[in-house]
């Protein structure tokens, strides 16, 4: 690629060519600890901290009833799991959920598609890298921000459950993160929906043979994720979920 082609977003910022920056927001932030003067600079980054919460809040204040869905960015259109998100994404339009994904290419690329082209919301929440990756074609809203843990609150706040996809390193991040939350009891409990048994089921075996069977968890921390295959059945358990609890609600309130 040629220098001039070369593209990089921070939050609302954009570079080009050679005046893209050598590292990222967040690698200043974590990796060094600045200069001798240390004590004036890293304060002042809570500002620019601050106003990603602020863009991300008000561009995410009034988005309806949403879902946040995770998986790899290395899924090449045609394959089967690249057409399984896109089934996703369809099935969350047609229930009347918004679709949250990181914004990039791959799995969030074939949830946002679907969405998209089932008259849903589709958003992307996308993030600073030293490698080139831009907001995908079928985002309605979006934003780019320079901080991991700011994004994450996002995906967090404004979702209703998680769609987790096969993906890497960043998707068990995402998942793990969800799952803790949940079972530390930071979010009020929400389903957690891996689709794609034959990705899913080696990692179910392992956090059941190895931390259930050393009591590292709860066997009811086995409940705080379920498997299936078919898009329309996780919707299903997103939707049987939020009406079990209405209804608990409801009788609490009687």
């Amino acid at each position: 690629m040629k220098d001039e082609e070369r593209v990089r977003r921070a939050g609302p910022l954009t570079y080009r060519g050679s005046a893209i920056p050598r590292t990222t927001t967040d690698q200043r932030l974590l990796d060094h600890r600045g200069p001798t003067d240390w004590v004036h600079t890293d304060p002042w980054r809570v500002l620019r901290i601050q106003s990603e919460f602020v863009e991300g809040f008000g561009l995410l204040s009034e988005v309806p009833s949403a879902v946040s869905v995770f998986g790899s960015a290395r899924i090449d259109p045609g394959s089967k799991y690249y057409g399984l998100g896109v089934e996703v994404g369809r099935r969350l339009a047609e229930a009347g959920y918004a679709t949250i994904t990181g914004g990039g290419p791959g799995m969030m690329e074939a949830a946002n598609k679907g969405a998209k082209e089932a008259g849903g919301l589709s958003i992307g929440l996308g993030i600073e890298l030293p490698f080139e990756q831009t907001l995908n074609t079928y985002i309605d809203m979006g934003m780019t921000f320079r901080y991991f843990f700011v994004r994450k609150t996002m995906f967090v706040k404004y979702a209703q459950a998680f769609v987790v996809l096969p993906g890497g390193f960043g998707t068990l991040d995402e998942l793990f993160e969800a799952v803790t939350l949940v079972q530390t009891h930071k979010v009020t409990r929400f389903p957690v929906v891996l689709v794609g048994t034959d990705f899913w089921k080696g990692l179910g075996d392992w956090i059941e043979d190895a931390l259930l069977e050393n009591k590292l968890i709860k066997p009811d921390d086995m409940e705080l994720f379920q498997q299936c295959d078919d898009p329309a059945e996780a919707v299903d358990i997103i939707q049987r979920f939020h009406r079990e609890r209405e209804n608990s609600q409801s009788e609490k309130e009687r």
